[in-house]
């Protein structure tokens, strides 16, 4: 929660414990900052600098009411993903909560030659992270896999998905909350949603809760700021780096 309280010559921002933070729609916890919101004093702050530091926290984004600039920017965002993967390989997508961790899950899969996390199932055009965290636009965070099918079965990668989330939670995994934290796989070919849709059917003969996962055409793939991109691999929040190495069974510290 942000408090704002306003003074005749001072306006001061302040924030609530942790607590009431990881509930909340927007996980700030996933800023690659080490410390928590700043507290500001200014008696000259103008609205345009303030909007500007209220939307480096996620605030500020595109408002439910507001059209996209372009008018055909919806038709675009759902348009079919229609990047090519290199010669030989194919592109798997997944949704599986916040993706630095599922991205590094899929990084240490033998066969798998490379990884893009991004948003994706959404209604704007060329969206920003402050845009999908407010939870305004209906993307995904989501992670493209480009993988060599001659060495890596697309049944490796849904199981690999199923490993790394809850899927019967809705819009949530652990402390992150937000449709942008939604399960999904999002397939490319007729064979890929064949395969995805029975696995699922597998694992709710599994679970004793339903699976909320959504199984939908992969639309266009909108790659994150990169900062974003091999996160956990670059060393994440604290500087640790975590391994990528194919096969690796170390446990993923999921913000670093």
């Amino acid at each position: 929660m942000l408090l704002l309280h306003p003074t005749t010559t001072t306006t001061t921002f302040t924030t609530s414990s942790s607590s009431s933070l990881s509930s909340s729609p927007l996980s700030l916890s996933k800023f690659p900052t080490r410390t928590n919101l700043p507290t500001i004093h200014s008696s000259h702050s103008s609205p345009q600098k303030m909007s500007s530091w209220l939307g480096k926290l996620g605030f500020g984004a595109r408002l439910p009411t507001e059209s996209p600039t372009d008018p055909s920017s919806s038709s675009i965002a759902q348009s079919p993903d229609d990047d090519s993967p290199a010669a030989g390989q194919a592109f798997a997508q997944f949704g599986a909560g916040c993706f630095w961790g599922v991205e590094l899950a899929f990084q240490r899969i033998p066969g798998v030659t490379k990884s893009e996390v991004g948003y994706s199932q959404g209604y704007v055009d060329k969206p920003t992270y402050n845009d999908v965290c407010s939870g305004t636009t209906g993307h995904s965070e989501v992670v493209r896999v480009q993988y060599d099918p001659k060495e890596c079965r697309y049944e490796a990668l849904l199981d690999a998905f199923w490993a790394r989330h809850d899927p019967t939670t809705l819009n949530r995994q652990g402390n992150d909350v937000g449709t942008q934290y939604r399960s999904g796989i999002y397939f490319y070919t007729p064979e890929q949603e064949k395969a995805a849709l029975e696995s699922k059917e597998r694992q709710q003969q599994i679970l004793n809760r339903k699976i909320v996962t959504e199984i939908m055409p992969a639309k266009k793939f909108y790659r994150a700021e990169e900062y974003h991109q091999q996160y956990l691999a670059k060393g994440g929040r604290f500087g640790f780096k975590q391994s990528t190495e194919k096969g690796c069974n170390d446990p993923i510290r999921c913000y670093g």
